[in-house]
């Protein structure tokens, strides 16, 4: 396994293209100030509106009839709490914590930032979410042997075990048969032996994941190449331009929502995991803060 971490500052400098911010399961986090409450949530359309209708469910606003992830700020119907919304790159929100009463934040951030989704969140989304993190490819090459390969390996019984096994909740398999062997009916491994694919992806839960696969698929003598990046802007557009195979980061609406800006091609290959969303607390240690 050829696991290679690439910074965004370097990958910036290197490339010149501007990161905003991503997908992937959102968590609440709270902090603490006077007056009004402010509420950092991330700044992309999809992530923005599911932290919105995470507040919503908890009932701290109330969004206009008829929005889903289309939702901003400027859809929020009422406002009991007259809380703030702050939009942030959602990579940065976890720096801005101490600077703010609450925070929205993508779960694989929550994770990587030391944040336990089960023994520390006062309210969580529930596990059937549509927001299930997918391995991608550029349309048109959903058929190709490797990427069906890796795609068995992340539908392997091994990673289901995996997930289950160490995230305890906070992250969860969504494959509903998961291949005993991790290994594709219709795929000739004699021929992708000594073959290479590449995936780029978030350090955390999905690089971890993809680290079991790769042991499955190094069984094949299939090389899996982790690229991990720390926005989810770049790991669309090397998927684009070909440099890398597959990613594994997104959910079909920041997806959908990517092709639609970008005018890009990419595609779900599988449905890997869902990481459900919760709510936090910092120097808030319940929600019953907002009544105070």
């Amino acid at each position: 396994m050829k696991n290679t971490i690439i910074s965004r500052r370097n990958f910036l400098k290197a490339t010149g293209l501007c990161a905003v911010a991503a997908s992937l399961p959102v968590t609440l986090t709270a902090c603490g100030s006077k007056g009004g409450f402010k509420v950092a949530v991330p700044n992309d359309t999809t992530n923005e509106a599911r932290a919105l209708m995470l507040l919503q469910e908890n009932g701290l606003l109330t969004l206009k009839e008829g929005l889903d992830i289309t939702a901003t700020k400027k859809d929020i119907a009422e406002n009991p709490y007259n809380l703030e919304i702050v939009e942030i790159e959602a990579a940065q929100i976890p720096n801005v914590l101490q600077d703010m009463d609450f925070a929205v934040i993508n779960s694989n951030y929550a994770i990587a930032a030391g944040l336990d989704p089960i023994t520390q969140s006062l309210a969580s989304e529930g596990a059937a979410s549509k927001y299930v993190n997918l391995l991608c490819c550029k349309e048109g090459n959903e058929n190709e042997p490797k990427i069906k390969a890796l795609a068995a390996a992340l539908s392997s019984k091994q990673v289901a075990d995996y997930i289950a096994n160490t995230y305890g909740g906070a992250v969860v398999a969504t494959v509903e048969a998961p291949l005993a062997d991790g290994l594709a009916a219709d795929v000739d491994y004699a021929a992708l032996n000594g073959t290479t694919v590449s995936c780029a992806c978030s350090p955390a839960p999905h690089a971890e994941i993809l680290a079991i696969a790769s042991a499955i698929l190094a069984g094949q003598g299939i090389t899996l190449e982790i690229k991990e990046f720390d926005d989810y802007i770049i790991p669309n557009t090397v998927v684009e331009d070909g440099t890398l195979d597959t990613n594994y980061f997104q959910h079909e609406p920041y997806m959908t929502d990517f092709n639609a800006q970008n005018n890009t091609h990419i595609v779900s290959v599988a449905g890997i995991h869902v990481e459900p969303m919760g709510i936090y607390g910092g120097k808030q240690t319940s929600l019953d803060a907002l009544e105070g």
